[in-house]
Order: C-alpha cells, then structure tokens, then sequence
C-alpha cells in the first residue's frame, strides 16, 4: 500500500467564537500542507469566525452550541479523508508538526496524539497543567499503561478507527478519544509537542470543566474494563 499523503489528509475542529486565532491556524495548515489537506469546521460562534473561516478556504458546518465533544465528533465525522487530524482553534497547537503526525501514522500508527505536558506546557495555566497531569494518572491507572495527556486536542486518527467505535463523551471527548482505542488494542503513539499561548480568551471553566473531564475519564475506563 502506498504511503499517505497530504492529498489525504483531513484537518477537523470545533469553533467558537476564535476570530482573534482562526485566520492564523488556517493560514498555518494552508501553508505547511501546500493547500493538499481538506479543512472542516463546526462552527457555534457569535462572532466572524466562520465568515473568516469561509474566507480562509476552509469547509463550515454550523450548528447551535452543544459543547465541545458534539462539535468535535460531528467535525470528525465529517472528515472526507483516510487519515484526520483534529486541532483546537486557538492557536496553541503547532500546525507545522502535521508531517510528524502522517509520518506516525504512516509507520503503522492508528492514533496519534500529541503530547503536551512532557515538554512542560508552561503557557498552560497551572492549574489546568495540574489537572492534566492528574488526568493522565488516572487513565494511566484504569488502561494499565503509561499516558502522558489525555486531554490534548490535536491528535491524528485513522478514520476507520472514528468510524469504528461509539462516542459518547462530550467535554471528555478529547480523553474517550484516546482512551477507547487504547483500550481495544489499537496502535496509539503519544509524541511531544510545543504548546503555545493561546490567542483570545477561553470558553472552559477549569473546575467545571475538569470535573466532567475527570468523570467521563472514570466512566469510559471502567466500561472498557467490563467489555
């Protein structure tokens, strides 16, 4: 079988409300793609982000807010490639690893995540960059092997591997996404990566927001547990 190329490539994220950053993120996949990948969005926003999006090239899909899971699960699925990577809109992921990411799962990988918290993710508020490191401890314990983050929103996937299992996280997507194919024997590979500052404010609430992460952690790894 031949090797994947960006022709084949699927870059997926759920927006809103990041006008201040969604140019830069689209501008950086245009540019280290060549313009090969497809660019979906499923978009909540109030404000031009899908207009600049639109502007950008970029495909939007828009629908009312539903949290971040359902925005990231209807972009995944909406990916028109075999291989798909998911993003976050704020700028804070490193576009220019993408060739990293294929090259992974072109090696044989059916999930790749990127990890942020190895190389110390010191743009990330402390006391997010705590949850997460706890966050990967309890998956770390419940899948009975070493994850570094669980929570990083920029991953590669296979899309048989999407289309193949049944989500049902919302806020705890990002961790189900890993968790589940880690737990059915898939090849995951975490691999490090920059973390940036994010550009405009976030939408999350660290506490409440880290309590449902924690919980959907918990209850997907008990049910793959029991399968």
């Amino acid at each position: 079988m031949s090797e994947y190329t960006f022709d084949d490539l699927a870059v997926v994220m759920g927006t809103y409300d990041e006008e201040a950053a969604i140019g830069t993120v689209l501008d950086d996949i245009e540019r280290v793609t060549d313009g090969r990948a497809s660019v979906a969005c499923v978009d909540s926003s109030s404000d031009r982000t899908p207009e600049i999006a639109r502007e950008k090239g970029a495909r939007v899909i828009e629908q009312e807010p539903q949290g971040y899971g359902v925005a990231v699960e209807r972009a995944l699925r909406a990916a028109d490639r075999p291989v798909v990577v998911t993003t976050d809109c704020d700028d804070t992921y490193p576009m220019e690893r993408l060739p990293d990411f294929l090259a992974a799962i072109n090696d044989g990988a059916d999930v790749v995540s990127g990890d942020r918290l190895s190389r110390g993710a010191e743009t990330m508020p402390r006391f997010n960059r705590l949850g997460n490191h706890l966050f990967a401890a309890i998956a770390s314990a419940l899948v009975g092997s070493r994850v570094r983050d669980t929570t990083t929103g920029m991953r590669a996937y296979r899309t048989s591997v999407i289309e193949g299992i049944e989500w049902t996280e919302n806020t705890g997507l990002s961790a189900e996404l890993l968790l589940r194919p880690l737990c059915r024997g898939y090849d995951v590979r975490e691999i490090e990566i920059d973390y940036r500052e994010r550009a405009g404010e976030t939408t999350l609430d660290p506490v409440s927001g880290g309590a449902e992460i924690a919980g959907s952690i918990l209850r997907v790894g008990m049910q793959e547990r029991l399968r």
